[in-house]
């Protein structure tokens, strides 16, 4: 019987929350994944299973907050410096992908009979693919920061994007007569004025007014209206984009990239991490709810052979691109497997073009049908595939994760530096836990007697998990300058009476580093020159005092030199740097 009427509005909450409760630990139990759990639960408890909800599309539409809120928090990691750098993935990579899968798609399209226009409508809203699946796996197996992760996530940001000038283009090339007032040119420039003005809008918010408002909040001490003030920001962006004809999760993202740069950030995402996963959950129910059985069953060879010919057609051009833009073929599998399936903003995008006129009521539930299908294989596929393609020294199966671990330092990254920093804690008997995201790495330590555990330092969760509360002393000897700048950042806010050190890449990092408060850095190679150059300076004929006197001299200069470039930037000590044209000499 339908949970029905105001008196049965709790008991809907409840029955919710106990799907949720009930089926994910038992689909993770079975190494299906949370995803998959989800979109079960949703079908049980949906209008074709037990009936207990007759109206999935308003829970689908509230839930859709769940992937705003994941776009937020995302955005909070990418700084405006680091997303330009990213701007080859979004425009170039992801551009690629979309044409090619755009244009073979269609022709899956027109090959089953279905007229150009709403071969390409359909076509395009299964390009757009799913950001909550594809995310959500990506966190599970925390590859969100690593390189193939962020190429994923930048194709996912202009497939955002896209929706945009897919729906304006609905209006256009809908039939004459489809819709009551058809749109002038002045109205179209009008509705692109107020888009652009919706994200002015949002950028002078972000760049003058949010970290006043934090800085205010802060001051007051009141956990429970920071929180408050964290569901504004994205509530509003998300809004103020939606006023503007524009994507809320864009909204939401471009919000998060604004607070990147905030001090406040790592509190930002605290407070918004469990509105994110529930309400995320919630999508996947929602999901779940609105796969109609009736129209599958009705329609079944149309839909069986649309969701097999279209993921696989889909699965092929991803893996060429990512092949043509010089990713090695396990890569080009990988993003081949998670990214195959339709996405969210075809709803968006199929709702529109009926209600104007470019496909019908049987065209939209069958493609509804086909893309929500090809969202529930797609955990599917990835399970057979972790489990029935060949095992490389890539895989992660056999690692071992840290959990409740109590030593009292911690190394992140067990490369050549930590390996050499490690042996002077133990020679004092320091009981260390390392952490380190290469397996190769992991494997080949473990054959000299180390237990190095799997995890990405960037995650607080793992920081949990390795005992960095614990930890007196954190050394963090991970790669990639943006990693150990991120790293030191999170830690600093997560554990402040640790003692952070760290191995700064260059001149630059070390000033970066020292911006976000590390307590101790060292240039990965001033070091060993320094030891090179006091044998260079005997090799011409000092004495070894000499030598250590010129030493003690460049270590004071360098010093100097360092902290003017922190006050002025990186060139304000050149005047400190003896050059091969300097008059001066050091003795």
């Amino acid at each position: 019987m339908a949970v029905e009427g105001d008196a049965s509005e709790l008991a809907k909450v409840v029955v919710l929350l106990g799907a949720a409760v009930v089926a994910v630990p038992i689909f993770r139990r079975l190494g299906l994944g949370s995803v998959l759990g989800y979109l079960a639960a949703g079908l049980v408890i949906g209008p074709f299973g037990l009936g207990l909800f007759r109206d999935p599309h308003t829970i689908l539409h509230t839930a859709e907050l769940g992937v705003v809120m994941f776009l937020f928090i995302i955005g909070l990691e990418m700084r405006p410096s680091h997303l330009w750098g990213l701007r080859n993935e979004i425009f170039g990579l992801g551009s690629l992908q979309v044409l090619i899968c755009g244009l073979l798609l269609t022709g899956v399209g027109v090959a089953f009979g279905f007229p150009l226009a709403v071969a390409f409508i359909s076509a395009m809203g299964f390009v757009l693919t799913s950001t909550a699946i594809v995310m959500q796996l990506l966190g599970e197996r925390g590859d969100i920061a690593k390189p193939r992760g962020q190429k994923i996530v930048s194709i996912l940001l202009l497939e955002d994007l896209l929706i945009v000038p897919l729906l304006a283009l609905v209006a256009f090339i809908a039939p004459p007569g489809a819709h009551q007032e058809v749109a002038t040119a002045e109205s179209r420039w009008i509705d692109i004025g107020i888009g652009v003005g919706s994200v002015a809008a949002l950028v002078v918010a972000g760049i003058w007014l949010l970290n006043p408002l934090f800085r205010l909040l802060a001051r007051a001490k009141a956990r429970e209206v920071m929180t408050a003030a964290a569901l504004l920001v994205v509530l509003g962006a998300a809004l103020l984009m939606q006023w503007g004809g524009l994507s809320m999760a864009m909204g939401a993202f471009l919000a998060g990239v604004l607070l990147s740069e905030s001090t406040f950030r790592h509190q930002l995402e605290a407070d918004i991490e469990p509105f994110r996963g529930l309400l995320l959950g919630l999508f996947f129910l929602g999901v779940g709810m609105s796969l109609d059985l009736t129209v599958v069953a009705q329609n079944a060879p149309l839909i069986v052979a649309g969701v097999l010919s279209m993921m696989l057609v889909k699965a092929l051009c991803i893996y060429w691109t990512a092949r043509l833009a010089k990713s090695t073929r396990a890569e080009a599998i990988d993003r081949a497997i998670l990214m195959a399936q339709g996405g969210e903003f075809a709803f968006v995008l199929f709702a529109a073009a009926l209600a104007n006129g470019v496909i019908d009521p049987i065209v939209n539930a069958n493609m509804t049908a086909i893309v929500v299908l090809s969202m529930a294989l797609t955990p599917l596929v990835v399970l057979i595939h972790k489990r029935w393609m060949p095992r490389t020294n890539l895989s992660t199966d056999d690692l071992e994760a840290p959990e409740d671990q109590i030593g009292n330092a911690l190394v992140i990254g067990f490369g050549r530096v930590g390996q050499i920093a490690s042996q002077h804690m133990l020679a004092m008997g320091a009981e260390i836990t390392i952490i380190d995201n290469d397996p190769e790495m992991i494997r080949s330590a473990a054959t000299f007697g180390f237990k190095v555990y799997y995890g990405d330092g960037t995650r607080t969760d793992v920081l949990h998990a390795a005992g960095a509360k614990n930890a007196q002393a954190i050394l963090i000897c991970a790669d990639g300058k943006d990693t150990v700048t991120q790293m030191v950042e999170r830690i600093k806010a997560m554990c402040p009476h640790s003692v952070v050190l760290a191995r700064a890449f260059d001149r630059e990092h070390a000033l970066d580093l020292h911006k976000v408060d590390v307590d101790f850095q060292v240039r990965e190679t001033f070091e060993s020159a320094m030891v090179l150059g006091r044998q260079a300076t005997q090799a011409l004929g000092a004495t070894p005092e000499a030598a250590e006197e010129i030493a003690d001299e460049i270590r004071k200069r360098d010093a100097e030199r360092f902290q003017l470039e922190v006050n002025g930037g990186l060139f304000a000590g050149r005047a400190l740097l003896l050059n091969n044209q300097s008059k001066e000499s050091t003795h």
